[in-house]
């Protein structure tokens, strides 16, 4: 009963807990519900300190697990709620399955990529501005890559695209939806953004009997039967192009026709106008 109860001791780990978040600065306010404004107005300041030169146009620190989200210009970053530690990437969220960077750097502009890496612009290129990672180039050569990393499906009349995609990826799933809507010829080259289970997953949809219907199931979160083992050098070889070319993220969508590189999801109206543009000239 709540007027006879009384406060139980700590457990052992939670006291453990609260040691490592005192000697870290780290996660303590994430037991507490929501975030002062108080500790976001710290968080800016520190970071007024730390990234004279970084333009800082929002601050959030709810949801992610003691880590504050910081959007400058049309890029994000995290930092700890002391903004003593900067984190660059991605925040993949393994419940839902989601891409939360993804998400949250297309609420900030569609057309940015959705790889999630934080950039600055040259005129703030010295010690005092946030790190970045190279951008990906714009056009490729695909003439190297062989077939033996390509999941091909779609109806053959049309448009084409090559995808470098992720089974893991909510973004690569949605994007599925949409060229399936348009009725195109898709050439998919599994990559793996998050690890070794998307690496498992890919050689099971690779050396499926159907590969094609095996990444639908993927996608769809369906386990897959356990299929016999084959030839994945392939997947080896994406991702070798993938790394070479700063694909960092997923999606990545190819234009056959010259090469040209589109980054992040797409409805299906914008991925129809890219794949029947009049290709570039190189």
């Amino acid at each position: 009963m709540l007027g006879g109860s009384r406060w139980t001791k700590p457990t052992a780990a939670t006291l453990a807990v609260l040691a490592l978040s005192g000697a870290t600065g780290w996660g303590v306010a994430s037991f507490a519900q929501g975030t002062s404004a108080a500790t976001t107005e710290a968080v800016k300041e520190a970071l007024k300190v730390r990234l004279p030169k970084t333009a800082i146009d929002a601050i959030v620190c709810k949801g992610l697990g003691g880590l504050c989200e910081v959007a400058s210009k049309q890029t994000l970053f995290y930092v700890d709620k002391t903004a003593r530690y900067l984190v660059i990437g991605r925040v993949y969220d393994m419940e839902t399955r989601q891409d939360l960077t993804a998400a949250r750097l297309l609420e900030l502009n569609p057309d940015l990529l959705a790889a999630g890496a934080a950039r600055r612009s040259e005129a703030d290129s010295d010690n005092s501005s946030a790190p970045t990672r190279a951008a990906a180039a714009a056009n490729v050569d695909l003439s190297k890559l062989s077939d033996k990393g390509a999941i091909h499906w779609g109806p053959k009349d049309g448009p084409r695209v090559m995808v470098f995609s992720d089974f893991h990826c909510g973004y690569c799933k949605k994007l599925e939806a949409e060229l399936k809507a348009i009725g195109a010829r898709v050439e998919e080259r599994p990559i793996s953004i998050f690890g070794a289970e998307s690496r498992k997953l890919a050689e099971q949809v690779l050396c499926a009997r159907r590969p094609d219907v095996s990444l639908r199931m993927a996608y769809a979160g369906v386990a897959l039967a356990t299929s016999q083992p084959c030839d994945v050098s392939g997947l080896d070889e994406n991702e070798a192009f993938a790394r070479a070319h700063g694909f960092g993220g997923t999606p990545v969508l190819v234009r056959p026709s010259d090469g040209a590189v589109l980054e992040g999801y797409r409805p299906a109206e914008a991925l129809r106008a890219f794949l029947t543009a009049t290709p570039k000239t190189r």
